[in-house]
């Protein structure tokens, strides 16, 4: 993959204009634990029908919808196999809180044989810290990554939503369960499918972390055996026997291991899960609050290529050169703290989506701004305990077949921006759009704008209707019935839709941005992140396909965005390329 940034320059109303409701606390401040939400509702047949025929408007020909519109005629007919698969989908909703989100889970993440690594954990990017050693870095870990009065007091509520005030979106309620899952859990590789761990319901959770560097993996416990959470001056000192612990550079990577593809992890991970010892460690690194990775400094670049590199780093470290050894893939949480003031958070989302990590890096930074200095009496602390592993000849090898894949990706391809205007930027770079994945925009209904040659031949009316399309929880909804009949029936389903322009909104309050890898060969990795002065996006795209374009497409969105703020009465935006920049990846 190839990297880029872009930050399109601020627009007085476009800032102040927020079509996306941005999670908020509500005034009433009840606790999630008492605070039960609605089951989730199976649409109604018809609806479902009506919405999908209406999806197919602007993607086929009308030979083709007029046959399609007969199909769902015959299945949605009284008595037809669509009535039979809607009351079996009715009758599991009446017995669960959520009827799709198991096998939304199953089917959308466990069961892909794609790596992690950028098709899947999405990353975080923080904006650059001040401090340029490894005597800074500690200090940021103690504090950024929240060691001491912030992360981990949260992650030891059991279960941690009970503590949790409830988050409203746009008014309405947002389900919590997800912070029950964010610590101590990992997701377990198999050869045809994987699992999750999760911590045990109603039990203590674990009371210790990883901590990973030079690819050497340690245990740190961060609460003392009665219960409290050990000070700054303890964990200051128990970081500085790790480094002092893991100065050897020569170690085997083992944690690219987890960034190779499913089925070969999975493998592999029959293989190493046969020792003891390393039963022993994964269980440790799988079983943690969560990993902190102290990460060597990396090679300089220039500003320009600067955004891409970081980008590179936080979606699969750079590298198994640089520091790729320093991950554990499947690990639901994991801190990155460069040497050189980098910094981001890497996580798994078959356990947990964008909007809680969103939520933990904002409470995290607010920490930062304000932590507590006060001091106990230190009590002596035995050595944080080394994770060993017993490396054969056949992990060996498995090994470097992970780190030649791994090598494949190169720098990535990222920059900042918004969802729907999109629609119109990648239809003027490369034609009408494609279809897109749960997570993005619904498709519109044709608008001057959207099957025009050109988007902005549509005056505002075309480019407004691109900005305003809304509705992402709806037609999720649809999208998830579909899935359900799939599931459910087993023989029957529309396919998936081909994700090659996923458009996700991941907003945070503070200035970070949130980048992932394109999910097919021919697609684009795109999320954005609304602030009030401006608006961040990321685009990935690979070096492979010569058909998709990470900088191409920045570069049109700026103008669509450009456009918009002339129709709102503002000056257009800078050059489009500010802090950001393209790099020549491999293939």
């Amino acid at each position: 993959a190839s990297a880029l940034a872009l930050r399109p320059a601020t627009h007085g109303s476009v800032g102040a204009f927020k079509p996306f409701p941005s999670l908020q606390r509500h005034p009433s401040r009840c606790l999630a634990s008492s605070f039960p939400l609605p089951r989730q509702p199976v649409p109604p047949l018809a609806q479902t029908l009506e919405r999908y025929l209406r999806s197919l408007e602007v993607l086929v020909t009308p030979e083709e919808l007029e046959e399609t519109r007969q199909l769902v005629q015959e299945f949605g007919a009284p008595g037809a196999e669509g009535e039979r698969l809607q009351a079996q989908l009715e009758r599991r909703a009446a017995r669960m809180e959520n009827w799709l989100s198991d096998w939304w889970v199953q089917s959308a993440y466990l069961e892909s044989r794609l790596p992690l690594t950028v098709h899947s954990s999405p990353a975080v990017v923080l904006p650059k810290q001040d401090y340029s050693d490894w005597r800074g870095q500690l200090r940021w870990v103690l504090g950024g990554a929240g060691l001491e009065g912030s992360l981990c007091p949260m992650s030891l509520t059991s279960p941690p939503r009970q503590a949790l005030l409830v988050e409203y979106r746009g008014g309405h309620p947002q389900c919590m369960a997800q912070y029950s899952r964010l610590f101590a859990s990992c997701r377990l590789p198999g050869p045809k499918h994987d699992g999750l761990l999760l911590p045990p319901a109603g039990r203590r959770a674990p009371t210790f972390i990883t901590v990973v560097r030079n690819f050497q993996f340690f245990q740190l416990e961060v609460y003392n055996s009665d219960g409290t959470p050990l000070t700054v001056d303890q964990l200051h000192l128990q970081l500085q026997r790790i480094r002092g612990l893991s100065w050897k550079t020569d170690k085997e990577p083992l944690g690219v291991l987890t960034g190779d593809h499913r089925h070969t992890w999975g493998q592999a991970y029959s293989t190493l899960m046969r020792d003891r010892l390393n039963r022993e460690s994964a269980r440790c690194i799988q079983r943690s609050l969560f990993t902190v990775c102290l990460d060597a400094p990396v090679l300089k670049v220039s500003d320009e290529r600067y955004p891409s590199r970081v980008a590179a780093q936080m979606l699969h470290g750079g590298g198994s050169y640089s520091n790729s050894g320093n991950r554990w893939f499947d690990k639901t949480l994991q801190f990155i703290v460069g040497e050189d003031g980098v910094c981001g958070v890497l996580y798994e989302q078959a356990l947990v989506d964008g909007a809680p990590i969103a939520t933990i890096i904002d409470h995290v930074l607010d920490y930062c701004k304000d932590p507590d200095t006060a001091r106990a009496p230190m009590t002596p602390l035995p050595l944080p305990p080394k994770l060993y592993f017993y490396i054969t000849p056949e992990i060996k090898w498995d090994i470097e077949r992970a780190k030649q894949n791994l090598d494949m990706y190169g720098p990535p391809s990222y920059p900042l921006y918004c969802c729907h205007p999109l629609m119109a930027a990648h239809q003027a770079d490369m034609g009408p759009c494609p279809p897109t994945n749960t997570h993005s925009c619904s498709l519109p209904s044709p608008c001057p704008g959207m099957l025009g040659g050109d988007p902005f031949k549509g005056g505002s009316s075309g480019l407004l209707s691109c900005l305003l399309i809304g509705g992402h929880q709806r037609w999720g909804v649809q999208v998830g019935w579909r899935l359900g009949c799939r599931q459910g029936e087993g023989t029957w389903g529309w396919p998936p839709p081909h994700p090659a322009l996923p458009t996700p909104q991941v907003a945070s309050r503070s200035d970070c941005l949130m980048v992932y890898g394109p999910q097919v060969p021919d697609g684009y990795g795109v999320c954005y992140n609304p602030l009030d002065a401006h608006v961040n996006f990321a685009i990935t795209a690979f070096n492979c396909c010569r058909e998709t374009h990470a900088q191409r497409l920045a570069h049109t969105l700026q103008r669509v965005l450009d456009q918009l703020a002339r129709l709102l009465g503002e000056s257009p935006g800078g050059a489009g390329g500010e802090g950001g920049g393209d790099v020549e990846g491999q293939p």
